[in-house]
């Protein structure tokens, strides 16, 4: 197997570090990101006690009834917000539908911009209110953390370091809550259902907070399997389509999956959440021209990412 590049990188060093340690940050996640698209990242402004309280809240919303959830399956939303049900994504390329139920948070705009109008309301969860609050605080954490990741790509690429913010400030970012539910009767599973079949994300950046359980893979460049792990409360950063597109692969959004447990194992749960770090739908995607010359052709086609994003939910199966 060749060696997978997944350095652990401390944000404060990027946010408060010498002129010194911010480049070698920025050098570390770009070429990070060029070579493998992940990274993990301590010093990140959530604390273990928010962590803790969200996988309590989390886990709590996934074990209401049925029927009490599929109230909040908003029809029309492409379940951007509140709570999609099992068997209903399915990853592009893929016939069975990923062994999952999720539920999505979006962007909440606190200016007069025109994202207020275009954004519809998060749904609120009645029985558990605990969940709506530590939800939007860890939604805007990451957002945080996220601006500062973006700024330390930017320099890699040689771009301003405030290139993107503007850009994903009130952006159409999403935090999915996800829940992995236990395999009661593997023999009559399909060979082909997996918790999260092969797939790259949408977003400029993931941010993944952990997970309950191990099973997230990504695909090295010789073509293996290779196991993500983070440390305790560390999160996982990976490139995504958006971001790929933009730099004409020069960041790579690196196929990845969640494979399904060992059969002992199949009857548990598995809790992770996504923070899908989305710019607002008017982003130019046009590929930068410092990324394009002789060895590196254009790969891509113009698109703004509301355009991108709606093509992905219709192939994703979550759009009609």
């Amino acid at each position: 197997m060749s060696t997978v590049n997944i350095p652990r990188l401390d944000l404060n060093t990027y946010i408060n570090g010498s002129a010194e340690e911010r480049k070698a940050f920025s050098d570390a996640i770009g070429q990070a990101f060029n070579e493998t698209g992940f990274v993990t990242i301590t010093n990140h402004g959530l604390s273990k006690e928010l962590i803790d309280s969200l996988y309590t809240r989390v886990k709590s919303l996934f074990a209401l009834p049925e029927d009490v959830k599929m109230k909040y399956e908003i029809p029309g939303l492409a379940g951007q917000r509140g709570y999609t049900g099992k068997n209903k994504e399915t990853a592009k390329g893929f016939k069975v539908p990923d062994l999952k139920e999720f539920w999505q948070i979006g962007q909440t705009v606190t200016d007069d911009a025109p994202e207020k109008e275009l954004y519809p309301d998060n749904v609120q969860v009645a029985e558990q209110p605990e969940f709506n609050a530590v939800t939007l605080e860890v939604y805007k954490k990451l957002e945080a953390a996220g601006i500062h990741l973006l700024r330390a790509i930017a320099v890699y690429l040689g771009l301003d370091e405030n290139y993107f913010d503007d850009k994903v400030h009130n952006g159409n970012s999403i935090l999915r809550t996800l829940h992995y539910f236990p395999i009661e009767n593997p023999d009559a599973l399909s060979p082909d259902a997996v918790r999260a079949g092969a797939h790259e994300d949408i977003n400029l950046i993931t941010l993944l907070i952990g997970a309950s359980a191990d099973g997230l893979e990504l695909l090295t460049r010789d073509n293996s399997w290779f196991p993500v792990k983070a440390h305790g409360e560390d999160l996982v950063v990976n490139v995504g389509d958006m971001l790929q597109r933009l730099t004409n692969n020069k960041l790579k959004s690196t196929t990845h999956r969640v494979v399904n447990p060992p059969r002992e194992e199949m009857k548990n749960s598995r809790f992770s959440v996504p923070f899908f770090l989305h710019p607002k739908s008017t982003m130019d995607l046009t590929s930068l021209p410092s990324t394009i010359d002789a060895e590196h052709p254009k790969l891509y086609t113009d698109t703004t990412a509301g355009e991108y994003l709606d093509e992905r939910l219709r192939e994703i199966g979550l759009k009609k």
